[in-house]
This record gives C-alpha cells, sequence and structure tokens, in this order.
C-alpha cells in the first residue's frame, strides 16, 4: 500500500532521491525544497443571479534562483494549497531541466468552471488578478494556462493587468492569443514537446512507429496534440480516455476523427468520419483505470497527478510511459516500474514544451519581435532533443532512471546558481580575520 503524505511530500522524495548524486550539501536541498512564498485569497464573483460568491485562489512562487517563476492557473473544484506548492515545485525542476532561465510557481482556484457562465468565468478571472497583481509581473512572476484554463482567460488576466498597471504589459501572461501577443504553437506545445520526447526515444530504442501501440489517459488539449501527431507518423493510438472512460480498438484509432467528436460532444467517442458524415466503429468500453493497465508499448498518462502508484504499479504492462500530465506516477510506484524494467520519461522533461514555448512567448513580448510557426516549432524540438539526450546520457552515466537523472541535471543547474550566490560552505571557509 502508498505511504500516506501530502502530495508535496511526495514531491519531496524525488528531490531527496537525487541529490545524493550532485555533491552538493545540505543547503541546497533546503533552499530547493522549500517555497519562497504563497499566496491564499478570497474571490467574489458577483453571479449573473445577483448573488455573490466567494471562491479561495492561490499563487504559489516556489523558487526564482534562476529567473522569474513560471508557471499555469488551473480551475478545478480540488485545487488546494499542497497541490499547487507540488506543481510549484515540479516547475522549478521542469525549467531547469529544459534550461530556460525561469523559476518555477502554480496558481489556481477552487471552482467547477462548467457551473459559471462566460461572464462569471470572466469576473472571476479579472477578480483573481486584481488581487494577486501585486504578486506578479514580466521581471517577478509570469501566469499561463493550465487545466481548465485557456488563452481566452489568459487574455482576460492580461488586460485586467494592464488596466491596473496603467499601461499596455503582454510579457505578464503567456499562452494568451495570438491578436494579444500571443505566441504561435503555443496550443499544441505541450503535447508537441511530449511528441518531440518519443520521437528521441524511439531513435535511442529503436521502435519502428508502424509496430508500435500507444494508450493515453486524458484526451484533453496536451493529450489530443501528441495524439494526432503520433498517428500522422503512423503509430496506433490503441485506446483513449476522458474523465468518463475510455475506448480501446486493437487495431487503433483514425485520432482526427476522435479529436473531431470530442469537441462536438465533449466525450471520446469510438467513430470513424469522412467528411461531414461520422459512423461509430468496433471498440470495447473500458475505464481509466483499465486503460493504464493495457499491454502496449507506450502508454501515456495525460490526465490528472497519482494516477500510477504502489497499488496499480505492479499490474503495468507498457514497456514506456511518457508522462505528460504533472506527477502521474507517485514516487513509491517509481522504484516498482523500474524492477520490471518499465522506463518513465518523466513530466519534468516529457511535458516541458508548454513552459519552452512559453519562454519564447515571454522573449517575443519583450522584443516585440514575433516569430513564424516554423521558427517555433524549430526551437522547441531542439530544446527537447537537446534536453532528452541530457538526461538520457546522465541517467546512463550514473546508473539510475531517467527521472533521477531528471532530477540530478536540474538540481545541478539551479544549485550551481546557489552557490555563485554563495553558501554555508562558502561562508565557513571565509571567515573575517
Amino acid at each position: 500500500m502508498e505511504t500516506k503524505g501530502t502530495l508535496f511530500d511526495d514531491a519531496m522524495r524525488r528531490l531527496v532521491g537525487a541529490m545524493k548524486y550532485t555533491g552538493f550539501g545540505d543547503e541546497i536541498a533546503l533552499r530547493i525544497g522549500t517555497p519562497k512564498s504563497c499566496l491564499v485569497i478570497s474571490v467574489p464573483v458577483r453571479r449573473d443571479d445577483g448573488t455573490l460568491d466567494f471562491y479561495t485562489g492561490y499563487r504559489v512562487r516556489h523558487d526564482d534562483t534562476r529567473g522569474p517563476t513560471k508557471g499555469g492557473l488551473r480551475y478545478h473544484p480540488s485545487v488546494s494549497l499542497d497541490e499547487v506548492k507540488s506543481l510549484a515545485f515540479w516547475m522549478t525542476f521542469k525549467c531547469a531541466v529544459v534550461g530556460v532561465p525561469f523559476g518555477g510557481a502554480k496558481g489556481g482556484i477552487s471552482v467547477n468552471p462548467k457551473e459559471l457562465s462566460p461572464m462569471e468565468l470572466e469576473r472571476l478571472s479579472r477578480g483573481y488578478i486584481r488581487l494577486v497583481a501585486d504578486f506578479i509581473g514580466p521581471d517577478t512572476d509570469i501566469p499561463a494556462p493550465d487545466m481548465y484554463t485557456n488563452e481566452r482567460i489568459m487574455g482576460w488576466m492580461m488586460d485586467e493587468y494592464s488596466t491596473i498597471r496603467r499601461q499596455h504589459v503582454p510579457a505578464v501572461i503567456t499562452g494568451k492569443p495570438v491578436s494579444m501577443g500571443g505566441s504561435v504553437g503555443r496550443t499544441d506545445a505541450t503535447g508537441r514537446g511530449a511528441y518531440y520526447c518519443i520521437r528521441e526515444l524511439a531513435r535511442k530504442q529503436g521502435l519502428d512507429p508502424a509496430t508500435t501501440t500507444v494508450a493515453i489517459q486524458g484526451f484533453g488539449n496536451a493529450g489530443q496534440h501528441v495524439a494526432r501527431l503520433l498517428h500522422k507518423d503512423g503509430y496506433r493510438i490503441v485506446a483513449v480516455s476522458d474523465s468518463q472512460g475510455a475506448i480501446y480498438s486493437p487495431g487503433g484509432f483514425d485520432i482526427p476523427s476522435l479529436v473531431r467528436i470530442k469537441e462536438e460532444t465533449r466525450r471520446v467517442q469510438a467513430v470513424y468520419c469522412e467528411g461531414a458524415l461520422c459512423r461509430a466503429v468496433e471498440a470495447t468500453n473500458l475505464s481509466n483505470q483499465e486503460l493504464l493497465e493495457l499491454d502496449v508499448d507506450i502508454l501515456i498518462p495525460a490526465a490528472l497527478e497519482n494516477q500510477i502508484t504502489a497499488d496499480n504499479a505492479p499490474r503495468i504492462k507498457a514497456r514506456h510511459v511518457v508522462e505528460v500530465a504533472n506527477g502521474p506516477t507517485t514516487s513509491e510506484a517509481d522504484g516498482i516500474l523500474a524492477a520490471n524494467g518499465i522506463e518513465v520519461v518523466p513530466d519534468i522533461l516529457a511535458n516541458a514544451g508548454g513552459v519552452t514555448v512559453s519562454y519564447f512567448e515571454w522573449l517575443q513580448n519583450r522584443s516585440g519581435q514575433y516569430w513564424e510557426l516554423q521558427e517555433v516549432h524549430r526551437k522547441l524540438q531542439a530544446t527537447m532533443a537537446r534536453e532528452f539526450e541530457q538526461v538520457y546520457d546522465l541517467s546512463r552515466e550514473i546508473g539510475t532512471d531517467l527521472r533521477t537523472a531528471a532530477y540530478v541535471l536540474a538540481v545541478r543547474r539551479i544549485g550551481e546558481t546557489m552557490e555563485a550566490k554563495g553558501t554555508s560552505s562558502y561562508f565557513a571557509n571565509h571567515k573575517a580575520h
């Protein structure tokens, strides 16, 4: 059974496991493991019927050693301070592992956005920014979209912040509409970044797309885009799921058809579309847990955290797990997967395409020069391929799994910056005489 503890406790276990490969002292671990600041707010929203509700919001800035903090904003009923702290922690490592000069942050509001009208959603989003305006900024902390937030919401937030500051400040938020200073290529960046990692994994492991099967848990923005790109390359996507359940077909699905029907009905359905007509195709209905345990070559958890645990890890049959979601595998499950020879491409590498293109957007906003889509894709591919190579080679050098290697690489980059500013080992050896 899984050892009980908070999500942040579980995240910290990865740091502890990586520290012994870095050569850094306890001070570096203490500083990396301690959030810089945590803000908890109550956002008032006047409902369309005239009543007033309050929603609890959060913003955590975990570490700004390497630059301003960066991280998404999610709207979900399960959002809590523990979750946001953990996600901010992971963002710190994610930025470091792909070499982006940001630290980690995260935010969110405990709300079911499906229960709000468009105008209520706008009031909530603008109200959140009014309360965190002194906590964020293009040189301090840069929010971005996350679960159940999108480019329209980011546009509202950037506009509200600009109104407060009495100046146009596009670099305060990334993931905005292109017409408001957003970057082309941002919408599919998380899925595309994972796709580039899978391409590198396939090259390293000798995987042939035509004979490689894939199951994807979660068919939101990131899950859809990685599925679309893999399908185009010839991979056989045999299972996909959303919050309502999964569908499975050994022969694989036509992914563009599944994306189309998902957009139209908000449900994953086994269909094949030709022109304006869609027809049902044969498939088996599964639960999300059953999807995780399918015998496939690549399993892609792209939904929520804590999906692969010590309880179900022994039943995972995939040869490779590529984490598109944040924290889908617990620390206790890691050891079980490794013992069973299952290679995990960790979230802090596999889903870092989003923050990488967010960094590109921030650069474009600061310079006023905007790039073509091909340039964004080229730079993202170069970044993901380079850092995958670094992590893969390091894992073989130090004899660890890919997750530990990714954390070691990130800790080295963060720790070197901390040491440059002075740590206890420096001050203890340079006492005044």
